[in-house]
This record gives C-alpha cells, structure tokens and sequence, in this order.
C-alpha cells in the first residue's frame, strides 16, 4: 500500500517526489488541477524541470537538507497555503511532500493558551 493513499481523494493538491526529485505521486486533485501540464504523466517526470527559478533551488535545497518550507501565495485573486515537507518511509527519507490548499477570501485565526 502506498503511503499517499490517504491523500488521493483530498481535496487540494497532493505530489510527492523522491529524494532526486522524480514525481512519484499526485493525487486526483493535483491531476486535474494540472492537465495541462501533463495530469498523470507527470508522474515519472522531474519536479526541478517543472519550476523556474529561484523555486527550483529552493526546491534542491530542501532535498538536500531535508527541511521544509511553508508560505502562502496569491494569483489571480485564490489564496493558498503551501506545505513542502520531507516524507520518511520507516525512518528513511523518501523526498518531498507537497500540499497546495485555496485559502478562503476570509479565515479565522485563533490564538490558543498553553
């Protein structure tokens, strides 16, 4: 069973590649939300070659560092929050995790005691 099965009928975009940057996973979502770019057949193909830079050295730099990187973007009037975390298959690291969620035009924001 693959470890992204929980993801496949969520409701943003999931991808996850490998530790080169090979795209091994893209949820419904993603494929929809990126047909013309090639949908499914990205799947196999190298997330660097897909960014321009500085997203793609951004992108190296967590691979090889294994980090994470989150910020929030607007384009053309849809917010979204983007979530690039390392992924570890038994203690091992296995690439990044990509999580791309729209952001509603107005959110709560609660600010919670210890």
């Amino acid at each position: 069973m693959s470890p992204f099965n929980y993801f496949h009928e969520l409701d943003a975009n999931v991808i996850a590649c490998d530790t080169t940057g090979i795209i091994v996973y893209m949820n419904k979502t993603a494929i929809r939300n990126y047909t013309k770019d090639g949908g499914e057949n990205l799947i196999g193909q190298n997330l660097l070659d897909c960014h321009p830079e500085p997203a793609r050295s951004k992108c190296v730099e967590l691979l090889e560092q294994q980090t994470s990187n989150i910020y929030t973007i607007e384009k053309k009037d849809i917010k979204k929050i983007i979530v690039q975390k390392p992924w570890y298959e038994d203690g091992v690291f296995g690439g990044l995790l990509e999580i791309s969620i729209q952001l509603p035009a107005e959110m709560s924001h609660f600010v919670r005691g210890v």
